[in-house]
């Protein structure tokens, strides 16, 4: 599979869950579609994209258990989330609750709305390693309040590459009457996602990782009664127009990531034995990843950041050297890919290094295998 992506000869790729990488043949579909509009600008933009920007939410939405009215395409899962942020009504006294897993940017979106409203930034925090589903939502009942006004989630923590129980924190939230934003920038693609069934008021994600669609496409979905009120981060010529019209012109920028969808989509679905598709390519970058936390933990003696059932195309695993700040996690991280060839992400986790690898349809054992030799060189 590594051919139909422009991936760096002599790299060892396990880092799919940063940026992704598109297939060569969605990257033709992109072109195409700048072809199409630089032909005739102005006929694109006014004629062409409004009709085509809805088609391909409605493609989304339908891959994602929705309806394409309920959609809107943002550049990645931080400008939904600051969409919905910048739109909350908080004050004094108030709470947002989270976790100390949360992704680094979106902690900074609700630090700085809280900082700004006066509200205060609440983290539940979660043990690492974690066990089992029952730790999170321990910790996040044991968070919430009668203040909190608002929980912001992530599905997939991005550090450390855990599945949250996103559905009973859902319906934990609805329970204490606390409306829920998910972050879902690593979800779709990854997890048999339906966002209908998972009862949040807000979810947002990231088509350009592992979904194969280009760079800048992400989407904010929210339900009906979320839905007035809700501005894009740059307010266009769609004010109080309503939630799709509002988004889908913001100004002049390139649409083309968000009009590949489709193309992305019949990627992923024509992939897999007997035309399995998306389920296929679940389970096997699923698998391989299990596969691989299991041979590193063994190879250099340590632990995974979660048990396999709490994890997807993603893994957490603790390294075997000495270094406990970010700065000791650059510099190994720079040492991996300049002299072995391997980008991996290496983070600094709760006083010790840790590697988050990736699996995807490119990846085979003997990538992992390769990260284990290298690391078991170093001192």
């Amino acid at each position: 599979m590594r051919s139909e992506f422009l991936l760096e000869d002599g790299i060892v790729f396990l880092n799919h869950g940063s940026y992704g990488a598109t297939p060569r043949v969605v990257l033709a579909a992109q072109d195409a579609w700048r072809a199409r509009m630089e032909r005739q600008p102005v006929h694109f933009m006014s004629r062409v994209l409004p009709e085509a920007l809805r088609e391909a939410a409605g493609v989304l939405a339908g891959f994602l258990g929705v309806s394409g009215d309920d959609l809107v395409f943002v550049e990645n899962a931080t400008a939904g989330v600051n969409a919905v942020m910048r739109g909350a009504t908080l004050g004094p006294g108030d709470e947002v609750l989270t976790t100390d897993h949360a992704y680094p940017a979106i902690r900074n979106v609700l630090g700085l709305v809280c900082r700004e409203s006066g509200a205060t930034l609440v983290e539940a925090a979660l043990p690492f390693p974690l066990s089992g589903d029952d730790q999170v939502v321990a910790s996040v009942a044991a968070a919430l309040s009668p203040r909190t006004r608002l929980a912001v989630f992530d599905h997939v923590t991005s550090e450390t590459a855990t599945v949250l129980p996103i559905a009973a924190l859902a319906a934990l939230c609805r329970s204490r009457g606390v409306p829920l934003l998910v972050d879902g920038a690593h979800a779709p693609g990854m997890l048999d996602l339906d966002i209908a069934a998972v009862g949040a008021d807000w979810y947002v994600g990231n088509a350009h990782k592992w979904l194969f669609a280009p760079k800048g496409c992400g989407f904010l979905w929210a339900a009906r009664l979320r839905q007035p009120g809700l501005h894009p981060p740059v307010v266009s010529h769609g004010l109080d127009q309503g939630f799709t019209a509002e988004f889908d012109w913001v100004g002049t920028r390139d649409p083309s990531a968000w009009l590949t969808v489709r193309d992305a989509i019949a990627f992923l679905d024509g992939l897999g034995p007997n035309g399995l598709g998306a389920a296929a390519v679940r389970a096997h970058n699923n698998d391989l990843a299990a596969e691989a936390a299991t041979l590193l933990s063994a190879a250099w003696g340590s632990e995974a950041g979660s048990p396999a059932a709490m994890r997807g195309a993603m893994a957490t695993v603790r390294l075997p050297l000495s270094g406990t700040t970010p700065e000791d996690a650059a510099r190994l991280h720079d040492r991996l890919i300049d002299e072995h060839g391997i980008e991996v992400p290496v983070l600094a986790l709760g006083g010790s290094l840790w590697v988050r690898i990736s699996a995807q349809v490119y990846n085979e054992i003997e990538d992992y295998a390769r990260l284990a030799q290298a690391v078991a060189k170093m001192n």
